[in-house]
């Protein structure tokens, strides 16, 4: 191992201890209960739950996924994205947060996403606690897996080692940490993983436009591609049959720009949509300490989602323009390197090592809360629910913990493809929890006539038109083309309407209750 590889794991490795740290502070307290271990006793503050929410929603995606889509097709794709994101994140935190943290409460006291639609119709028979853990554990253990591919491309560009091993101690790693402290030491440390992140993102985009001979200079670069720069188009590398981008004379080649129409836009716009079924951003706003904290928490959330997503969009524009044909970010998949192979190009190895710490930040961040929220939605929601109704707290626990195993074994399976695109994983596992779980809160939130039977309904519908439109109609191209979210989040919505009004209104007291959640009679 080189001297300065050397430094950029000790960098890491730093890094590593202090997260492990806020685990083992918090370890003590996240054990005395189930609440604590999985809502953190509903006291978080502004700041924490504002960026925990941001940092572990947005994941390795944000420092690999993004940068890769704008260095390989340019600025379109990407900013559309990024535009959607940050519209959904704002309008999530206006007009769900104050209300779902009411109802939450109202609610018997729910401190599931399951738990609280379930708790919200009144469930005898726990149909939709069922339906709604179970798409959790489906599209969790998918985005664990874009996790674990995010950690083996990481140490195994930065040292050289085998992709395979490199995923699977990372994966281990982030299973330990999540183990010693629950849903606490999850938000304390994604709040510190949210510093990291838009401060490794701000250095390696300043560092890249100052090495790149200024940001004007990236612009005419970026304009002399075809559709590289431009809301309206998109660049479309030439690439052979194995998805390798070609060169003539060191200059990467492109075909003609393509177009990005109305529906294009839409379809890329609709990400936005994702936030209101996104249960790690739905457990914060249940989790804050009170209501009040809830305007904070919403402009410090959306600074930081803009800042960092604009930032993301420009270090693939900046990383073109610097790097116009690299080996190591010739294929799509390889793209999403572009901040790894900046980090390394541009500053002195310590420094890299703490700038590459913000992916693994984002990537923990993420994969805590994913296997954290699908183990809780099994051992709360089907196991204490439906299997073993006496269990005990510690047996909860300790079957939460089982099952945290299983997800990630099961995801690390996922990840063993080493050309696996992380942008692509993410989106699908998106389009599953905003298509199941977006529709239903908000008319459980919003429409008191909504009914058990439409819930269902809609869930089922919004899941199975993911999957069928992601693997049926999608390659059929044309208006199919469009991002699986957008049809089943609408498809979805439509059953919900429907069947509610097909079926008798819900009763007299739970429609008293929605009338406290609205008038905000909890604190």
């Amino acid at each position: 191992m080189s001297h300065d590889t050397l430094q950029t794991l000790i960098a890491m490795i730093g890094y590593m201890a202090v997260v492990i740290g806020i685990g083992l502070y918090f370890a003590k307290r996240a054990n005395q209960s189930s609440e604590d271990y999985f809502l953190g006793g509903r006291s978080l503050g502004p700041w924490v739950a504002a960026m925990s929410a941001e940092a572990s929603d947005m994941s390795g995606w944000l420092l690999m996924g993004l940068p890769g889509v704008a260095y390989w097709c340019g600025l379109s794709d990407a900013v559309w994205t990024a535009i959607g994101l940050a519209l959904g994140t704002y309008i999530n935190w206006l007009i769900v947060a104050k209300r779902l943290r009411h109802y939450s409460f109202i609610a018997r006291d729910a401190i599931t996403v399951p738990d609280f639609f379930s708790n919200r119709f009144h469930e005898k028979k726990k149909v939709i606690m069922t339906i709604a853990a179970m798409f959790i554990l489906i599209f969790f253990t998918v985005y664990a897996a874009s996790c674990f591919v995010t950690c083996g491309k990481l140490f195994s560009t930065l040292f050289g080692l085998s992709y395979r091993s490199m995923m699977i101690a990372g994966a281990i790693f982030v299973v330990i940490y999540t183990f010693l402290g629950g849903f606490l030491a999850e938000s304390a440390s994604d709040f510190l993983q949210a510093i990291v992140m838009i401060f490794a993102l701000s250095l390696v985009l300043i560092a890249g436009s100052v090495a790149a001979g200024g940001f004007g200079a990236v612009v005419e670069n970026a304009k002399a591609i075809p559709g590289f720069f431009t809301f309206f188009g998109i660049a479309s590398p030439t690439v052979d049959a194995s998805g390798v981008q070609q060169a003539a004379n060191g200059a990467p080649l492109f075909g003609a720009a393509g177009s990005y129409g109305l529906l294009t836009i839409i379809s890329t716009m609709s990400w936005g949509l994702g936030y209101f079924g996104m249960p790690q951003v739905l457990l914060r706003f249940m989790a804050i300490r009170k209501s009040e904290d809830l305007v904070s928490a919403r402009r410090i959330a959306t600074v930081w989602v803009v800042i960092s997503l604009l930032s993301a969009v420009l270090i693939g524009i900046v990383g073109r323009a610097l790097f116009p044909f690299h080996e190591a970010l010739s294929t799509a998949g390889g793209a999403e390197n572009v901040f790894i192979v900046l980090s390394q190009h541009l500053m002195p190895p310590l420094i890299a090592g703490l700038v590459m710490a913000g992916i693994l930040a984002a990537t923990i961040s993420s994969s805590d809360s994913y296997l954290l929220i699908a183990a809780s939605a099994f051992s709360l929601n089907v196991y204490k629910s439906i299997l073993k109704k006496d269990a005990t707290d510690k047996q909860v626990m300790q079957m939460s913990r089982i099952v945290l195993l299983v997800i990630a074994v099961i995801g690390m399976f996922i990840a063993l493809d080493e050309n696996s695109v992380i942008f692509t994983i993410v989106s699908f596992a998106w389009a599953g929890f905003g298509a199941v779980f977006g529709p239903i809160m908000l008319f459980s939130l919003f429409w008191k006539r909504t009914t058990r039977a439409g819930a269902v309904a809609g869930m089922v519908t919004g899941g199975a038109m993911v999957f069928v439109w992601k693997l049926l109609l999608k390659p059929i191209g044309g208006v199919f083309g469009i991002y699986e979210l957008f049809p089943a989040f609408m498809l979805s919505c439509l059953a919900i309407l429907a069947v509610s009004l097909l079926t008798p209104e819900p009763s007299a007291e739970i429609q008293r209750e929605f009338e406290r959640a609205k008038a905000g009679a909890v604190n």
